[in-house]
């Protein structure tokens, strides 16, 4: 564990760990052990033969041994050579070099997207043998079933579309959905991903097609968190569990199509023949709906959810920012949910503003000094801008008056300039921090000020984008960062997919130097500055954090997601790099270290749900259980571990229904 996060939480850990070890002196040190539900037993099913090679869940392939099949009539049915899984997935990584090229449809279809066809096609026939393929290759293929191809994916799903996956409510559907929820054959569901499609990523409305961010997202949950996506029954004994083909996935991803308001989508024509169909888009062609309505659709859908599944997380992804902040404070408190691209984009640049921080060789508790200029204030930018503010007035006491002093080190822009208190019909969210005007004029700016001028007068030691607007920090942006106050200023062009990105790294490097912190919301290479020096192109993805804190709320079993476990998450990414990392100018670590990233991340949300006496507990474990985990950091990370889930193929058995 770094110093910053022994700095940060050191003093409450300490008077907790007092506190239990009074309750009980033996907790702290008494050896204990953890076992997974979800560990290898042999698995009943109730079809065999072709049933079997056609059920993505149960289907080997290959490595069905010679004794399965037996059991399981299928013999014959398959070539003799048994392969075992990791024979498989390599002959599937060949496979898959071959046919990138050969499965694009014409030049306009990028190796990305084909890569995204293939391994589709494996999930379909093979679920263990993908995700085994995913988290082995989570490097190379986290950006391909998450951003940035995932945004193509999106673009063109209408047309990618072959087999349903998920779950779609409509406007159309007002009234049923309590009763449609339970076509979802699953009778257990810990993780719901809904979007309206209404901003996918930085390209905007894409209607019903967004729904292929939920299943990127809930791909992520299973590849990094270990959410289990099968749902089996158990026996009381715990040594066999039982599946049918009723069995249906864990996660659930989700489209609450309410229209769209992209006339591509509800005008764009489809030659079929001889014939013309008005669109190829499949969902609603409607605008879309507003107002009380809107919110009739979806407090609909969460009254149906949470009436069947009690226990389900719901993370809201992709909603405009009009609609963002509103059902997330309309629900926040009543139910299981977070939105990620207000909280759990906010909690990564925490992380990343305060490793900036670190990599400036200064010390943690000067953050609160930090001059941030913001570019965007949708529904991220106004999130992050929130919690940097109350991780500044947290490290300032968190009285009421550092709580107001902190939000003077932000300077937000739009697509409008500068917002200062002389801006009319100003949104209710970014009004905290628009800037009085006569501080504004003493500096040299005004009402609209353009972020250039911003830049130059203010001298900030981070410029944040968060636009949506690819290029916008442009040349002449970038020349006056170069006047910062910081000998290491730092650049965060955190916009998705790729091309939103409001620089490049090469640009970023290039114009104001090589002693800069440059992070990203997509992926990009580190620049080679020469004479043997790196420039690190740090991606600050929301994946880092947004599987730990389903994983951690899950296996603590809290009422809710409150603050304190969102930065208990942040903070405990910030600590995840070395002290000789971040100096170097790596302020966030490598995508391959996902699974262990999410299990500190698991365990500090754990923790934090337990201090604040939100856990209830999960399983055989209860809230009394939980908090003597919680005396012991090893003992959550050793329960965090055990609990996810890792693709193996099972025993099967036929057993006749």
């Amino acid at each position: 564990m770094s110093n910053f996060y022994n700095q940060t939480r050191a003093a409450s850990s300490l008077m907790r760990r007092l506190k239990r070890s009074l309750i009980n002196p033996t907790a702290v040190t008494r050896p204990r052990c953890f076992t997974t539900a979800e560990g290898h037993r042999p698995t009943l099913v109730h079809k065999r033969s072709l049933d079997i090679l056609h059920d993505p869940w149960f289907n080997k392939g290959t490595a069905f041994s010679m004794t399965e099949r037996d059991r399981l009539d299928l013999r014959g049915l398959l070539p003799p050579n048994v392969m075992s899984s990791e024979q498989q997935i390599e002959r599937f990584m060949v496979d898959l070099k071959r046919l990138e090229v050969q499965a694009r449809d014409g030049p306009s279809d990028p190796n990305a997207l084909a890569k995204w066809r293939i391994l589709n096609r494996l999930h379909d026939r093979n679920e263990t043998m993908y995700y085994k393929v995913l988290i082995a290759n989570i490097e190379e293929y986290a950006p391909i079933v998450y951003t940035p191809t995932v945004g193509l994916v999106c673009q063109n799903y209408s047309g990618l579309f072959r087999r349903p996956r998920g779950m779609y409510f409509s406007a159309e559907d007002r009234g049923e959905m309590m009763s449609m929820v339970y076509n979802w054959p699953a009778d257990q569901v810990d993780m719901i991903v809904v979007t309206d499609g209404s901003r996918i990523l930085g390209l905007g409305d894409l209607g019903v097609q967004g729904i292929g961010i939920a299943i990127g997202k809930l791909d992520l949950y299973v590849a990094a968190a270990g959410i289990n996506p099968q749902r089996v029954r158990y026996s009381f004994s715990y040594l066999v569990s039982f599946a049918s083909e009723n069995d249906y996935d864990r996660v659930l991803p989700v489209m609450i199509d309410v229209g769209t308001n992209n006339e591509k989508l509800l005008k764009t024509p489809c030659k079929k023949g001889d014939h013309t169909i008005l669109s190829t888009d499949l969902g609603l062609q409607q605008h879309r709906l507003d107002g009380d309505e809107y919110i009739a659709v979806i407090d609909e859908f969460m009254e149906a959810v949470f009436t069947r599944w009690p226990n389900v997380i719901v993370q809201f992804e992709d909603f405009q920012s009009k609609w963002a902040f509103k059902l997330l404070q309309r629900y926040r408190n009543t139910h299981r949910m977070f939105n990620d691209d207000v909280q759990g984009t906010a909690g990564v640049a925490i992380a990343g503003l305060l490793g900036a921080v670190r990599a400036q060789g200064r010390p943690m508790i000067d953050f609160p000094k930090q001059k941030i200029v913001v570019a965007g204030a949708g529904s991220a930018g106004i999130g992050v801008v929130n919690a940097a503010r109350k991780t500044m007035a947290r490290m300032l006491g968190n009285t009421e008056l550092a709580f107001d002093s902190a939000k003077s080190q932000f300077w937000v822009v739009d697509a409008n300039g500068l917002i200062t208190d002389e801006r009319e019909n100003i949104d209710p969210d970014a009004l905290p921090f628009a800037r009085n005007t006569n501080e504004a004029g003493r500096q040299g700016l005004r009402e609209g000020s353009s972020l250039v001028e911003v830049v130059r007068q203010v001298r900030p030691d981070v410029l944040l984008g968060l636009s949506g607007v690819g290029g916008l920090f442009s040349k002449e942006v970038l020349e006056a960062l170069k006047g910062s106050t910081s000998a290491k200023p730092a650049i965060f062009a955190m916009s998705n997919p790729t091309k939103n990105a409001e620089c490049t790294p090469e640009e970023a490097f290039s114009i104001v130097g090589d002693n800069i912190i440059f992070a990203s919301g997509s992926p990009f290479r580190d620049v080679d500055l020469g004479n043997g020096q790196i420039g690190h192109s740090n991606q600050g993805n929301n994946m880092y954090l947004f599987p730990g804190i389903g994983l951690g709320t899950l296996l603590s079993g809290s009422r809710i997601i409150s603050d304190g476990m969102l930065q208990a998450a942040a903070e405990r990414l910030a600590a995840y790099m070395t002290e000789d990392e971040v100096l170097k100018g790596m302020i966030f670590p490598p995508i391959s270290k996902i699974r262990d990233i999410t299990k500190e991340v698991a365990a500090a949300v754990v923790e934090e749900a337990v201090e604040e006496d939100l856990a209830e507990g999960y399983r055989d474990i209860d809230a009394r259980e939980l908090q003597k985990i919680c005396q012991n950091e090893e003992e959550v990370l050793e329960y965090v571990e055990n609990s996810m889930w890792s693709p193996e193929y099972p025993i099967l058995v036929y057993k006749r229904d």
